[in-house]
């Protein structure tokens, strides 16, 4: 069902579909699992499953997540290795690159509602993004100067900006 983007899946179940999660939850959330090792939509149901059912949970998720699609990739690769030269199939393969590529670009939209709450508003968010289209899509930059070099400066520009806004929770009641 999710065969190279199962993260729209994901975010339609947890938070339109069961309500388990906000719109903004489920983006820190994948925040979050991104920046842990492993497939990101893992993590997140790592997370979710620990939140609501313990280590159980946790368990019961990330096995959800790796034994199934596991079979299904084992399957998939003896199947593609016998058939790979026949042009069906290779056009098959082609297409499922753009299908992904279309669910990514989905998945964006859908969570542009949260990033109303962004600590670096509207104007320096979409820098951001522009950034790494750029420097992925336009000047072919490997992926990991793009992380470290882009993401470290929006982490940077979040962390000020988040220092500077004040927070009701680090104020002092009044007497």
């Amino acid at each position: 069902m999710g065969f190279g983007g199962v993260l729209p899946i994901a975010q339609r179940e947890l938070v339109e579909r069961l309500g388990w999660l906000t719109v903004e939850e489920f983006a820190e959330l994948l925040s979050i699992g991104q920046v842990l090792p492993g497939p990101n939509v893992v993590n997140l149901s790592l997370m979710v499953g620990d939140r609501y059912f313990g280590l159980r949970g946790a368990l019961a998720a990330m096995t959800g997540m790796l034994l199934m699609p596991l079979v299904l990739v084992l399957v998939a690769a003896a199947l593609y290795q016998q058939f790979a030269a026949h042009p069906a199939v290779a056009g098959a393969v082609r297409g499922m690159g753009a299908v992904s590529a279309g669910l990514v670009m989905a998945i964006a939209l859908k969570l542009l509602p949260a990033l109303r709450r962004s600590p670096l508003g509207r104007a320096r968010w979409m820098l951001v993004t522009l950034a790494v289209v750029l420097a992925t899509g336009w000047w072919r930059w490997p992926l990991v100067l793009v992380i470290a070099l882009v993401g470290g400066v929006s982490c940077a520009m979040a962390w000020r900006f988040l220092g500077a806004r004040p927070v009701a929770s680090r104020q002092e009641p009044s007497p």
